[in-house]
Parts: structure tokens; sequence; C-alpha cells
């Protein structure tokens, strides 16, 4: 067998162009210095807003509280008009109930004093339904 000739490859004439094998990193965001500024600045933003808010927030507060006791004497008063008119008609159902026995006093404190006691919930609410007592008792709950 005769021996081909083998071709060999050459480099293109003039040669290879030159290749870059420096290491070339694309600058990515921003520095480190100019991310710790501005952590730092959105630190000091957030804390300005958190105390500005704490303030006005303490300021509707002191609003509220002021507001609050404004009314508690009305709501005082209304509680008491409340009380006094369930009394009364306690009375007059107690007059009706115990009209046929005698000695007995309607009205008549079991308290041995003459200061006024407010009276509690079972002494107001004995001569209604039960479901007002619990109502005041316990406010509007519903269970099914």
């Amino acid at each position: 067998m005769a021996a081909s000739k083998v071709k060999q490859d050459m480099p293109p004439p003039g040669g290879y162009p030159p290749f870059d094998y420096k290491r070339n990193l694309p600058k990515r965001g921003f520095s480190g210095y100019t991310m710790f500024g501005i952590a730092i600045g959105s630190l000091l933003i957030g804390y300005w807003r958190v105390f500005t808010w704490n303030r006005e927030r303490r300021r509707l507060q002191i609003e509220e509280l002021e507001a609050r006791i404004a009314l508690l004497p009305l709501l005082q008063a209304e509680q008491d008009r409340r009380t006094l008119r369930m009394l009364r008609e306690n009375l007059e159902e107690e007059a009706k109930i115990m009209k046929d026995v005698p000695g007995w006093k309607v009205g008549e404190s079991m308290f041995h004093t003459d200061r006024w006691v407010t009276p509690l919930n079972d002494e107001l609410f004995n001569l209604r339904p039960q479901e007002e007592l619990l109502h005041k008792r316990f406010g509007f709950q519903w269970y099914v």
C-alpha cells in the first residue's frame, strides 16, 4: 500500500489573533461602602419614622383618654338613672307581691347603713327574666 500523504493543519497566514487570558470580571452593583451607606441611611430613616409615629400615636392616645375622661360623668349619670329606674320598678313589683304579708316594709335595705350601696346585679334583676341577668352579666354572646 502506498503511503498517503498527510496534510497538516497550519495556522492562517499572519498567525492566529491574540486571545484574552486575563481575568475580566464585570462590575456588578454598588461597592461595599455604597451599600453600607444606603443601609445606614435607610436605618436612620426607619428610626425617624418610628419615632414620629410613636409621638403621633401617644398624642392620639392622650386625646382619646381625655375624651373618655370627659364622657365619664355622662355615662355614669346614665347608668345611675338606669339603676334608679330599675330599683323603682323592683319596689313597685315588691309592693304588689308582698302586699298581703303583715309587717313587710317595702324597700327596706338589707345593709345596716345610711350610705348609698350600689345594688348587686342579682338584686336588680331578681324580678326580671333570667336572660336579662345573663345579658347584663356576660354581655351579648351567641352560642350555637
